[in-house]
């Protein structure tokens, strides 16, 4: 187990060995006990979080910010309307300016070509570490808290077990690819067979899939692409269905910004029959799991009677959301001197 982790950024999987994230899994799980049992953890006494957030959040907010509360610190809930940032402030003075005042910083920025940038740009500057709440090429810690679920649910040794990362509809052309990026380029390192199926214009960023393959050849797993739901959904033990936008697709052809909206919803209308259904879950095997990160566009994405019936997992991942955030920030802002 490697357990010095102190001062290390969080912003995408692949930034951390195998080992380092088998200790977030560990340390996860001991936490999950503590809470289940009422024992107090308090990790990070008087330690502070910075959390900015240029979008909305329901679980990565409340998950991160009930963390650090029974981590015995404090978060502070930050918008860009309430900092210099909506003034033009740089991300280098930011950066170097929370340094001074707390213990780490934590920001959710998913605008396309632009998040993961600001994030980075922060943490160069930073003395302190920073944890991605998610951005437009990663959700590390919605990605880490679903390979916790599967591996609750199935053991962890998942070697030969197949999940299907698939796009579904939803009438919104502009979500971020974040979740199914960083699906694909951690289950493969675990052992895990990952079909990713998609309608051709919504591909992902191409970095992404490229070490989505390498991890897959390293560890002996499997990564393919279908562009049929229901081949994806065949034997697959974990199903997790979920909408992303055409982003890549309309960078690739060189749709101006005026016009993206406008084409990205023309895309997305053809495909309204990609919906996770009672019927297409009888394609996976017969003990398969629904998963979600949410929130889920009911009736669109997905039939009520596949998110509210017995295979879904969905509250199972919402709950460890908080886990393994608690166990990722007492890791980076605790942990080994």
């Amino acid at each position: 187990m490697q357990t010095l982790l102190r001062g290390k950024d969080y912003i995408e999987t692949p930034d951390w060995t195998k080992e380092e994230l088998e200790t977030i899994l560990d340390v996860a799980g001991d936490l999950k006990k503590r809470f289940a049992l009422g024992e107090a953890h308090r990790l990070l006494q008087d330690k502070t979080l910075f959390m900015m957030f240029f979008e909305q959040s329901t679980r990565t907010r409340n998950s991160t910010e009930a963390a650090m509360t029974q981590l015995g610190g404090h978060a502070h809930d930050l918008t860009p309307d309430k900092m210099q940032i909506s003034h033009g402030e740089t991300p280098k003075d930011t950066g170097k300016v929370l340094s001074r005042y707390g213990h780490g910083i934590a920001i959710r920025n998913c605008f396309y070509g632009i998040g993961n940038k600001y994030i980075r740009e922060v943490a160069e500057h930073s003395s302190i570490p920073v944890i991605s709440l998610q951005c437009d090429v990663d959700h590390p810690l919605q990605a880490i808290a679903d390979l916790m679920t599967i591996r609750e649910k199935y053991g962890a040794n998942l070697r030969g077990a197949k999940c299907v990362v698939s796009w579904t509809y939803a009438p919104a052309y502009a979500r971020p690819l974040s979740v199914p990026q960083g699906l694909i380029w951690l289950l493969p390192r675990f052992g895990i067979d990952v079909t990713l199926a998609h309608p051709k214009e919504f591909n992902l960023m191409p970095r992404t899939l490229e070490a989505a393959k390498k991890f897959a050849k390293e560890h002996k797993t499997k990564f393919e692409i279908t562009h049929n739901m229901d081949e994806g959904f065949k034997d697959a033990i974990v199903c997790y269905p979920k909408s992303w936008g055409c982003h890549q697709y309309l960078q690739d052809q060189g749709v101006p910004e005026a016009d993206k909206k406008g084409k990205g919803m023309a895309i997305l209308n053809k495909y309204k029959n990609w919906v996770a259904t009672e019927k297409r879950m009888k394609l996976a095997k017969k003990d398969a799991c629904y998963m979600h990160p949410l929130p889920a566009d009911r009736g669109a994405e997905v039939e009520d009677a596949v998110i509210d019936g017995p295979q879904s997992v969905v509250f199972d991942q919402a709950e460890n959301r908080l886990h393994t955030v608690k166990a990722i920030l007492s890791l980076v802002m605790g942990g080994r001197p």
